[in-house]
């Protein structure tokens, strides 16, 4: 495999991880947090170097949390349903190569909406969009 065929792969699994349940303009907008992040002008080694490095971020998407039900999927210890996962592969394609715009106005962050109270990391953040069932976010502090 290729280096930017794994960086697909990886996007995709997280995109499958994070946001399978929201259809193809969800997982564009999480994709897009994504880049957003390989992009941000903040130290790379915040974030994590690359956009695996960015994905594999401990605590920054959930579904590489080891304990997270999604993990044995994400790192391929479990098949993710083919259908799915090619979709998620087409989103990752598409959002690297920037061929799609960004509909989250530059958001480095997103929660689920149904959190209650939402996180605390928010109180200063400036909301961008509401996307399905995710709230985006930039200038987190």
């Amino acid at each position: 495999m290729t280096h930017i065929q794994q960086v697909h792969d990886v996007v995709a699994r997280t995109l499958w991880g994070e946001a399978r349940g929201e259809g193809i303009r969800g997982q564009i907008a999480v994709a897009w947090v994504i880049r957003n992040r390989v992009q941000d002008a903040q130290p790379r080694s915040w974030w994590g170097e690359g956009y695996i490095g960015v994905c594999r971020k401990p605590w920054q998407f959930s579904c590489w949390n080891l304990r997270d039900p999604n993990y044995p999927y994400v790192s391929g210890a479990r098949p993710i349903p083919s259908p799915q996962l090619a979709q998620a592969l087409a989103v990752a394609e598409q959002v690297v190569a920037g061929q799609v715009a960004d509909p989250t106005g530059g958001a480095t962050h997103y929660h689920a909406v149904h959190l209650c109270p939402p996180p605390a990391w928010t109180k200063d953040a400036t909301r961008t969009v509401v996307l399905g069932g995710h709230a985006f976010f930039k200038n987190v502090a």
